[in-house]
């Protein structure tokens, strides 16, 4: 692990602090992130891990890190590089299929301004995912935890991205080429590359549009194919009231060169409403439909379908620190879930969290 930090270290950090004498406009930033938290299932899971499906705030009944990380930045105005390396219960649950010597790292890439005029960049590495409005960064969504869509949706990416900003600002537009589905390293046999895009339009600074797209390879080394999108829309209806409405749909291909594909689809809205500068409230409804067991691998009739609800209050105690508690209640059409052990149909959970950054 010190060999890959210094590695890193070099690769991102020395190169730029060499270009920094033809760029006087470059500069690196440090910057961090911790979150603590403590979750208490009431089904009383019995090895203290929440549901496999489930992959931040996963730990049931104790004190634990769902994420921290140190990162390091470079902006000049033709070269930009990001690393960051991470640490908590969320990297546990979330990068246990990659190689141990990549499961901290949170970041790590590249980029090159193409174009003097455009805004056109070409970036290439591990970095967050073009799919949905949730980041593994807690304090930075509308809710405590992640919405089940999210967590089983990718929360980074390792590839080759060329993405595009207008001169006003108002369109975002980017095509990549990706080792696949949430995989720093692709699983033996699996021989293919996957395509990505996303199109983002902010008409104004109340709303945002954004469709990305996903058409490539499964995790495992079967060589199916999978096309998936995401859409979601962010209102600011008014000063304080605030709309996330998100919808997913995927396919998989039943078996290698079969024209057979089953789905699956999601749904989220989240409501948000600021009561003062420090205080705001959220509201979750939620649906996940999987019924071949494609995303969420389940022995029961009807596959995983589960539906949600969930309130979260949030305390800003400084404009870097904010406290957070939220309850959560999952319910399955079949018995999804388990409680002391046994098969049951339902799941609720409390949350509190406290997010620092810095």
């Amino acid at each position: 692990m010190k060999t890959l930090v210094n590695t890193a270290l070099v690769c991102v950090l020395s190169t730029p602090l060499l270009a920094q004498i033809a760029d006087s406009t470059a500069k690196i930033t440090v910057s961090g992130y911790v979150e603590a938290y403590y979750s208490y299932d009431f089904n009383q899971p019995v090895t203290n891990d929440r549901p496999s499906f489930v992959y931040s705030h996963n730990r049931h009944n104790e004190f634990n890190v769902n994420l921290g990380f140190i990162k390091a930045s470079y902006a000049g105005e033709r070269v930009r590089g990001n690393l960051a390396l991470m640490a908590g219960t969320y990297t546990n649950a979330n990068l246990a299929a990659e190689p141990a010597a990549l499961r901290n790292v949170f970041e790590a890439n590249v980029g090159v301004k193409l174009s003097k005029t455009k805004n056109v960049w070409l970036d290439a590495g591990v970095f967050a995912s073009h799919i949905g409005f949730e980041s593994a960064i807690s304090k930075d969504c509308r809710t405590l935890t992640r919405s089940l869509m999210a967590d089983n949706t990718p929360y980074y990416e390792t590839g080759a991205k060329i993405g595009y900003t207008s001169d006003n600002g108002k369109w975002f537009l980017s095509g990549l080429v990706l080792n696949g589905w949430q995989q720093m390293r692709r699983a033996d046999g699996n021989t293919r590359l996957a395509l990505g895009t996303q199109i983002t339009f902010t008409p104004t600074g109340r709303v945002t549009l954004n469709s990305s797209t996903y058409a490539g390879s499964r995790t495992d080394n079967s060589n199916r194919t999978r096309f998936f999108h995401n859409l979601y829309g962010t209102f600011q209806l008014t000063e304080k009231l605030g709309l996330i409405a998100d919808f997913d749909y995927g396919m998989d291909q039943r078996l290698p060169g079969s024209s057979t594909y089953d789905d699956w689809t999601s749904w989220a809205a989240i409501l948000t409403y600021q009561l003062s500068s420090k205080v705001g409230i959220a509201g979750r409804v939620e649906i996940y439909t999987d019924q071949k067991g494609l995303m969420i691998a389940t022995t029961t009739p009807n596959g995983f379908r589960a539906n949600g609800y969930s309130v979260n209050f949030d305390y800003a105690l400084i404009s870097n620190a904010v406290w957070r508690i939220e309850a959560r209640r999952l319910n399955g059409q079949d018995a999804v879930f388990e409680k002391n052990g046994q098969p049951t149909n339902n799941n609720f959970t409390l949350t509190a969290s406290l997010a620092v950054s810095f």
